[in-house]
């Protein structure tokens, strides 16, 4: 069994049966699922797959790469003032715009929800919301995603999800998340321009994080203090020697050898050598090699049917949480997808539990 360093640490391991109920109309009924989660109980046994191999903590380098962990903490994320650029039709408890802010001196749009009623006064809880791949082209800011920004807006959040440059009538080039720091960038821009924006408080800001979100998220949470809490589903949370061989689209996990030729991978590898030949650099531009700064808990969200991203990149973060003494929550759905389609109204119940516990 895997020794683990605090009691409030430890996983429970037996099989919890939950009825699924208040599922949404497009979404089949199941009567159970399969979790795991943090707790306090005794210590159990535990059969999970160990933590992946590259964690070791980086050494500086004469001249950090942009994406690593350094180089971003070294960046100015000033955000700017809020703007509202058009207000769309409410919620039920709460308005709707869209609005735009600056990045890198780009003007980011973003759709960004405000409860109604009396104000806080120290402001309302904040959660930013970025959402995973979607082709860049076809990306519409009031489309995709509607359910899950709903649940969390009509519980008394500022829900904020920016349109990455790039996307729809953002400004910028859209060049992908993984090989470049602009999304994550966009969205530590984000976060300073709702500490700025007056009817949020910039003391409770969270973030919620799915598929390619996910690493934005964790990725933001090792950069800045200022987000106390994370939410991610599905994640693509593995360290980038975890992304180079063990993730293919469409496929889930499946190791392979080599890079993909033609992608960032192959181009990373050619540039500065593989992570056996060059531990350094992956580790540097690795959020997981930096998780004992994380800035405040997280919970994570995975389905064992996902073929998109693989569940074991959540399964080795919780280990590596534990293992860096950091508070962490991992929710399994047994036989469920990328997008939680089964379970959504149970993962969206404990998603909004979870931020009303460390931001409310």
């Amino acid at each position: 069994m895997k020794k683990l360093r605090a009691a409030n640490f430890i996983l429970l391991t037996g099989f919890l049966l939950v009825n699924a109920c208040g599922m949404t109309s497009n979404e089949s009924t199941p009567t159970s699922e399969t979790v795991s989660a943090t707790s306090t109980p005794p210590p159990p046994t535990q059969t999970t797959a160990p933590p992946p191999t590259f964690t070791a903590s980086p050494t500086a380098t004469p001249i950090p790469h942009p994406l690593s962990i350094d180089a971003m903490r070294a960046r100015d994320y000033p955000g700017s003032d809020v703007v509202i650029e058009t207000t769309l039709d409410p919620g039920v408890n709460y308005n709707r715009y869209i609005v735009s802010y600056l990045s890198e001196g780009l003007k980011i749009y973003a759709l960004m929800t405000v409860p109604n009623g009396e104000k806080p006064a120290e402001g309302w809880p904040v959660v930013i919301f970025n959402h995973g791949y979607i082709p860049p082209d076809v990306y519409v800011t009031t489309e995709r995603y509607v359910a899950y920004v709903d649940l969390i807006a009509r519980n008394g959040y500022i829900v904020f999800r920016s349109d990455y440059r790039g996307h729809g009538n953002s400004e910028g080039n859209a060049l992908g998340g993984y090989s470049r720091p602009d999304y994550t960038v966009d969205i530590l821009n984000a976060v300073a321009s709702m500490k700025r924006y007056p009817d949020a408080d910039p003391n409770r800001i969270g973030m919620w994080g799915h598929s390619m979100g996910g690493y934005i998220t964790l990725r933001s949470m090792v950069i800045t203090k200022d987000i106390k809490a994370g939410v991610i589903w599905a994640g693509v949370v593995g360290s980038y020697p975890d992304l180079l061989y063990n993730w293919r689209r469409g496929t889930g996990a499946s190791p392979d050898s080599s890079p993909r030729p033609g992608s960032w991978r192959i181009t990373l590898v050619e540039q500065y050598g593989s992570p056996e030949s060059n531990p350094e650099f992956w580790n540097s531009i690795s959020s997981n090699s930096y998780l004992a700064d994380v800035s405040g808990p997280i919970q994570l969200h995975h389905g064992t049917n996902d073929t998109d991203v693989p569940l074991l990149f959540s399964e080795n973060l919780f280990f590596q949480m534990l293992d860096a003494q950091q508070y962490v929550e991992l929710y399994k759905y047994e036989g469920d997808n990328h997008n939680i389609s089964n379970y959504f109204s149970t993962a969206m119940q404990r998603t909004i539990e979870f931020f009303d516990r460390y931001l409310k």
